[in-house]
């Protein structure tokens, strides 16, 4: 959906029981996953991949070109080879995205959450990686 000043809206909600179901089940302005058990504490599960484990993104929603879909996914594995909180892996995240594409990028990485955001046309991507969730855009 788009709004008065033609940014896009959109609704996401991971669970980790809809990980791994169908890539391109979302489609559209408006977007919603479901995912599942919370990992503790927000922003201190240890349960991110680390080194050669990373596993292969799952798109759900986008709004973005290819290339910048892959550098995205590609910033995200590199996050998650490094860092085991997730707070670091999106704070990693955002400052990679902001010094390649320039600012003000939003990013939330984690199992468990909600969120509403409005965007920038082309400036939207929504996945998984394994059954951590990362929600990326610019406003």
């Amino acid at each position: 959906m788009s709004d008065l000043n033609g940014e896009n809206t959109k609704a996401t909600s991971p669970t980790a029981g809809n990980v791994a179901s169908n890539p391109s089940a979302l489609s559209g302005s408006a977007a919603a996953a479901s995912a599942g058990a919370s990992a503790g504490a927000a922003g201190s599960s240890g349960a991110a991949p680390s080194g050669n484990n990373v596993p292969k993104a799952i798109i759900k929603s986008v709004d973005m070109d290819e290339d910048m879909q892959q550098k995205v996914v590609d910033y995200a594995m590199s996050a998650l080879s490094q860092f085991t909180v997730e707070k670091d892996i999106a704070a990693h995240v955002k400052r990679t995205m902001d010094m390649a594409f320039g600012a003000t990028w939003h990013v939330v990485v984690g199992k468990h959450y909600g969120s509403y955001v409005t965007h920038e046309s082309k400036h939207f991507i929504y996945f998984y990686l394994g059954q951590i969730a990362f929600l990326i855009w610019r406003a």
